[in-house]
């Protein structure tokens, strides 16, 4: 309140929490990006200091608020009965129960939307701020459903390893569920995501992607593998759009994973729980970024390898001879 107590607060350091609670906050608001998040604190605030430049590194665990104020507005924010030092020096199991019983959430969803399995330090490391589900977006690699776009679910586990986490992709396919396993690794350059069956039975998939900085509403890259469904296991490589989900769905792991010709992502994320304000404008920038420069997909023929490998099989064979 006073100036002396703002003084204090930068002083004593006395903030807790800060990174899971502003995305324990956004998962509560619906919010996806930075400038959301920040839009709310202006509108309890029209001179808030909360902005997403700012946002960005408190999201990080690099910094978090000195200004007694941006408590203050954050409290209005969340509609709390609490005094904005109170969100600062709060642990965040206090925090998370103030919050779901003032706005109606399940504890336990609202931690997953989040993928955080309890309060981490410094904003639990790079690869935490991943954890959570996502709905994947990719060209189909059978010839069956050639032209179609198929989905997928990522799963992404909080642990307590900040580089590395447990990954599981599924896909509900005609010839039933194919659920892979294995683990999301970060450096500064890419995020690489390698999944299998442990059984052995499916073939692996590769992922690159882009660097996300939180709060990784989206990831996108490049996937790598062979056809599950065809006469022929044919290598092949998608682009694919991975988007966050408010919380896990348990329609996800039911529905038929390829789309219909006609389909709108952006009505089905809206059905999942994203707040979608434009679905044209989703629709049309995710069918840009997956068609890309060459129809953001390529497989190769099988056609195309017999030729060459007869060529040059005859080319070793006479020489071997």
């Amino acid at each position: 309140m006073s100036a002396k107590l703002k003084r204090e607060m930068g002083r004593s350091r006395v903030a807790r929490d800060i990174a899971q609670k502003l995305r324990l906050t956004a998962a509560v608001l619906g919010t996806i990006a930075r400038k959301d998040l920040a839009a709310a604190f202006r509108r309890v605030n029209a001179n808030t200091s909360f902005d997403t430049g700012r946002a960005d590194k408190w999201l990080q665990g690099r910094a978090q608020p000195r200004e007694l104020q941006v408590y203050e507005d954050w409290s209005k924010v969340l509609d709390l009965d609490r005094p904005g030092e109170w969100i600062a020096n709060c642990d965040i199991e206090a925090f998370l129960d103030e919050i779901c019983g003032r706005h109606g959430r399940d504890r336990k969803a609202l931690l997953s939307s989040i993928g955080a399995a309890g309060s981490q330090k410094n904003g639990g490391g790079p690869a935490l701020q991943l954890a959570g589900t996502f709905a994947c977006y990719s060209h189909a690699w059978s010839p069956y459903y050639r032209g179609r776009r198929i989905r997928g679910e990522l799963s992404l586990d909080a642990v307590s390893n900040p580089n590395r986490l447990p990954a599981t992709y599924t896909e509900v396919l005609p010839t039933g569920p194919m659920a892979l396993k294995g683990a999301l690794a970060i450096d500064k350059r890419t995020l690489h995501l390698e999944v299998s069956d442990t059984l052995g039975g499916v073939p692996i998939l590769t992922f690159c992607l882009f660097p996300a900085s939180p709060p990784a509403s989206v990831l996108a890259g490049l996937m790598f593998g062979a056809t599950v469904i065809g006469p022929d296991i044919q290598p092949s490589v998608t682009r694919i759009v991975m988007v966050r989900l408010p919380m896990a769905s348990p329609w996800l792991r039911s529905a038929d994973a390829y789309l219909p010709p006609d389909g709108s992502v952006a009505e089905e994320l809206a059905k999942l729980g994203l707040p979608i304000e434009n679905s044209a404008a989703v629709d049309r920038g995710l069918t840009e970024f997956l068609a890309g420069g060459s129809g953001g997909f390529d497989q190769i023929q099988i056609s195309s390898y017999r030729a060459l490998a007869d060529l040059f099989d005859r080319a070793w064979l006479s020489g071997a001879s």
